[in-house]
């Protein structure tokens, strides 16, 4: 039965009126309950929440939110004993607390849990699909595109229906995963992407400050550094005799320019095509200029190195120059989004992609925190190295880590044995305590093994490692070698997992959450098949870096999860605003900031001895005045 509470008749006979005491009643008894929302737009600043479903399979409540408030479903939605079905929960969660002031708890989404039950296939995930693949039914887009825009117009009876068969479908389709979360034992993973949620739609809800004025400032110097490097390549391509074909022999002049002025070149250094005719006179071989191809020459070849440079100044300059202030939100801040669950389980986000802001503090230093208020972020130490560490049980590795040793340098001494002892220079820290030193040639060696020991989490080969290191591929088929010689545990770790993905079809994070990953290219005794060896390179890199990465994904989601139960168990001045791969960033007031460092730090230190159960993994906690890598 569908109840329509609105100050308004019901539109239709096949529409009961109801009341808001009514649904209050009706919900407080139950303790699953399919919730959703239609809006004016898709952002939660600036439009408004229009309407409201909530039920189940037998009585679903439609409230025109134009016209009555939600706030007598406060004790329902924000109760810990009655279950939420949403699908896409960031998205009504944002609305219901913009527009309500209500904060949902205990959700179930089947969004995620249909990502997690299909983690690495190729499946889409919409409201829509979902609902023809387990319920046949085909959902009509364009009664909810009527949504949009709509303002004061009465609804018509077909988008009444449309938004109760909403909350209808949602417990059906929950009903339909369960049996598949439990046969692949996935119910831990389900809970904690279902309880992570609510804290990544904080962060998007909070969102950041920015300081446009240095963020402006910024832009403009990287731009004026591209001209300059543009004059650099210019430069370099008239003063090189191989490539004089690409200067012309007349310039166009201009009445009002002087003669220095006027550029002798006609290359566009923004056009890949160009520039690829230019480096196959260096390059023969060369195909395309993406970044992975450039990386190769740029040590051999300065134009490229003046090229990589180039491009990455460019893109600084268009990517993160005033074009990026199209993000700001009519509230005056910076709300990024987010996708919770990629192929590793770890996490992306967009609009804009926070991810990639430059390395440098300087661009992070312009999202800045209110009066009074300050930065505490906190990230994981050597994350995916404790995980590696962990999971094969590798001594070398545990000790160091026990012991505070820096382990680049202990994993280079024992690779390059002799010739590390021989490049010890006169006052060596690590000769005296196994500490990090400034020995020049144990610094390169150190690079050298740290590459492998961070390509570790990324399935890294010699091909890649060869690229990464500037060296042949034999040398970094040797140098991968000396490696496992002096760490077999590591390597049997690795191997284990490649086997068991190739074996199966899919590959487990670590327990308790044992995160799926399936790979869809799989057939049983592919190992055998000649023909598909890139497959099968494929799935056994993924074997190793899923569960490493996974794993690291996993706790990460647990500490948000715990800092936003603290945050309003005791209610304290904290915000979450953001998270990149292990960090995680609050605001908090100036005078709880000391206090909020060491429960930061406790909660996440507590998820990670969740997963890294030997207590190792530790949590580095700073406090700031503006967002810091």
């Amino acid at each position: 039965m569908i109840y329509f509470i609105s100050d308004t008749l019901s539109y239709a006979k096949q529409f009961e009126n109801g009341t808001i005491e009514q649904a209050v009643e009706y919900c407080k008894s139950k303790k699953v309950l399919g919730v959703d929302t239609e809006t004016e737009g898709f952002d939660f600043t600036c439009k408004k929440m229009i309407m409201f479903q909530i039920g189940d399979e037998d009585h679903q409540f439609i409230i025109d939110t134009r016209f009555v408030s939600i706030e007598p479903l406060r004790e329902v939605l924000e109760s810990k004993d009655i279950i939420k079905l949403f699908h896409n929960a960031k998205f009504d969660y944002k609305f219901i607390k913009r527009w309500a002031n209500i904060e949902c708890e205990n959700i179930y989404d089947t969004f995620l849990a249909e990502q997690v039950i299909n983690c690495g296939k190729d499946v889409r995930y919409s409201l829509a699909h979902v609902c023809e693949r387990y319920l046949g039914v085909k959902l009509n887009k364009e009664i909810r595109n009527r949504f949009i825009g709509l303002t004061g117009q009465p609804y018509t009876d077909d988008q009444i229906v449309y938004g109760a068969k909403d909350v209808e479908y949602l417990c059906q389709i929950r009903k339909k995963q369960l049996p598949i979360i439990g046969e692949y034992k996935l119910e831990n993973v389900v809970q904690l992407e279902n309880d992570a949620v609510l804290a990544f739609a904080d962060i998007e809800y909070n969102g950041l400050d920015i300081d446009k004025e240095s963020w402006t400032g910024l832009a403009k110097i990287c731009e004026e550094q591209a001209i300059e490097l543009k004059e650099n390549l210019d430069t370099l391509v008239l003063n090189d005799v191989r490539l004089e074909k690409f200067v012309p022999k007349y310039v166009q002049g201009d009445l009002f320019m002087e003669q220095e002025q006027i550029r002798k070149l006609d290359i566009k250094w923004t056009s890949p095509t160009q520039v690829l005719k230019v480096f196959k006179t260096l390059v023969p071989e060369l195909d395309n200029v993406n970044g992975k191809e450039m990386y190769k020459y740029r040590r051999k070849f300065n134009l490229i190195d003046k090229y990589v440079k180039y491009k990455e100044k460019m893109k600084i300059a268009t990517s993160y120059g005033t074009a990026f202030f199209k993000f700001v939100s009519s509230d005056s801040k910076i709300h990024t989004s987010f996708h919770q669950i990629l192929d590793t389980g770890r996490v992306s986000s967009s609009k804009p992609n926070m991810q990639q802001i430059p390395a440098s503090n300087d661009f992070r230093n312009c999202f800045t925190a209110p009066t009074d208020w300050c930065f505490v972020s906190s990230d994981y130490s050597s994350q995916e190295l404790n995980v590696i560490a962990f999971g094969s049980k590798d001594p070398v590795w545990i000790k160091c880590l026990e012991e505070g040793q820096d382990l680049h340098s202990v994993c280079a001494d024992l690779v390059y044995a002799k010739e590390w002892r021989d490049a010890a220079e006169a006052d060596c820290a690590y000769m005296k305590s196994k500490a990090k030193c400034n020995c020049s040639k144990h610094k390169k060696l150190r690079t050298n093994v740290k590459t492998i020991n961070f390509g570790l989490a990324y399935g890294m080969g010699p091909n890649k490692l060869a690229d990464t290191l500037d060296i042949s591929i034999a040398e970094a088929k040797e140098l991968i070698e000396k490696y496992f010689e002096a760490f077999p545990s590591i390597g049997g770790f690795l191997d284990k997992l490649a086997s068991f993905g190739k074996k199966y079809g899919y590959i487990k994070t670590f327990p308790p959450y044992n995160r799926r990953r399936w790979f869809t290219t799989w057939y049983p005794n592919i190992w055998n098949s000649q023909a598909d060896k890139r497959e099968l390179g494929s799935i056994e890199r993924a074997s190793k870096n899923t569960p490493i990465q996974g794993a690291s994904a996993d706790m990460t989601k647990l500490a948000l999860h715990y800092i936003r139960e603290f945050i309003k168990e005791t209610n304290a001045p904290v915000k979450m605003v953001m998270t990149v791969h292990d960090q995680i960033d609050t605001i908090c007031e100036i005078d709880y900031a000391d206090k909020w460092v060491v429960k930061m730090t406790e909660l996440m230190e507590k998820a990670a001895l969740v997963v890294v159960t030997n207590g190792l993994l530790k949590a580095d906690t700073n406090i700031s005045k503006s967002w810091e890598k």
